[in-house]
């Protein structure tokens, strides 16, 4: 409406009859006739419906680029609504993950489903897994809950290929899939999980979970028994292999210091257990490594 307002101020006989335009006598004539007309106070020659034709064009044309810019202008709005509100989401959902509510989390998450936010779908692919391992979540449910984790994280991979998270939470749901999936299944994502493991250490040499988790790969397959190793060989030419001193350079956590106790360094080994009992849990899996470090340095502690 102010547009349209704008507009018929802009044309002369929008605005009543003393400032309009006034024809002659001799002027109104046909369509195409020159004459001497009156515009204001002004008097006028030439033709009066070219006159009024080019105002016209000239005032849809300005009317036009206005609601262009009314038009951009609202889009940049809407733009940076959507951003605020994607890091407002973003923010609540980290709160309740370092708080450990870890059902309130997937509640939140599970609203913006939909999105195509990489952020906030590797959270998603977390938050569903993290429900599936909590202990009340029945095995159905669980199993429903560990694919649906891995579709959200591939999901944010293809939205953002340069988020190491993405790359790291692609790779653990992946691998928990393998546990539904069979053994030649499992051994064969095992090259997609160290692939996206170095992947996500690549993009963030500095994220010690995805280090901590290249370590677990490395610890597992230097401990693989030697039954599966040949049932490994079977299947493929070269199967995953790794050694402890491998694991070793990556650990963190509660399996480094497992790794320190298979290579018989137990002062090392009592160092890392203790800080993976006292790290801070967020989640049940947390409070599970929490609970076998304890039970690890407890059992070094009665060998020293």
């Amino acid at each position: 409406m102010a547009l349209s307002a704008r507009l018929w101020r802009f044309l002369p006989w929008g605005r009543g009859s003393a400032s309009g335009l006034r024809l002659s006598a001799g002027a109104a004539g046909s369509r195409g006739t020159c004459g001497r007309w009156r515009l204001g106070g002004a008097e006028v020659v030439g033709n009066p419906e070219a006159f009024r034709r080019s105002l016209l064009f000239s005032a849809l044309s300005y009317l036009g680029f206005e609601t262009y810019q009314v038009i951009s202008r609202a889009a940049v709005v809407h733009a940076a609504a959507k951003v605020s509100g994607v890091e407002e989401v973003l923010a609540q959902a980290d709160y309740l993950y370092e708080s450990g509510e870890t059902e309130k989390l997937y509640q939140l998450l599970t609203q913006y489903k939909e999105s195509e936010d990489a952020e906030l779908l590797w959270r998603l692919a977390r938050a569903s897994r993290d429900v599936a391992q909590l202990s009340g979540t029945s095995a159905e449910e669980k199993k429903l809950l560990v694919y649906e984790a891995l579709a959200y994280a591939k999901r944010a991979l293809e939205k953002n290929e340069s988020s190491f998270a993405a790359h790291k939470w692609y790779a653990i749901c992946i691998s928990d899939v393998g546990d539904y999936e069979g053994i030649k299944a499992k051994i064969a994502n095992a090259y997609v999980i160290k692939e996206h493991f170095e992947k996500a250490i690549e993009l963030n040499p500095k994220d010690a979970t995805s280090i901590h988790l290249m370590g677990i790969w490395c610890y597992t397959f230097a401990e693989m028994p030697w039954y599966q190793r040949r049932i490994a060989k079977m299947l493929f030419a070269t199967p995953p292999s790794s050694t402890y001193e491998e694991a070793l350079g990556y650990f963190q956590r509660a399996e480094q210091g497992k790794t320190y106790l298979k290579l018989h360094n137990r002062k090392l080994a009592a160092f890392w257990l203790l800080k993976a009992r006292d790290y801070p849990a967020h989640t049940d899996e947390d409070r599970q490594i929490q609970t076998e470090a304890a039970q690890l340095l407890t059992g070094v502690s009665d060998k020293n």
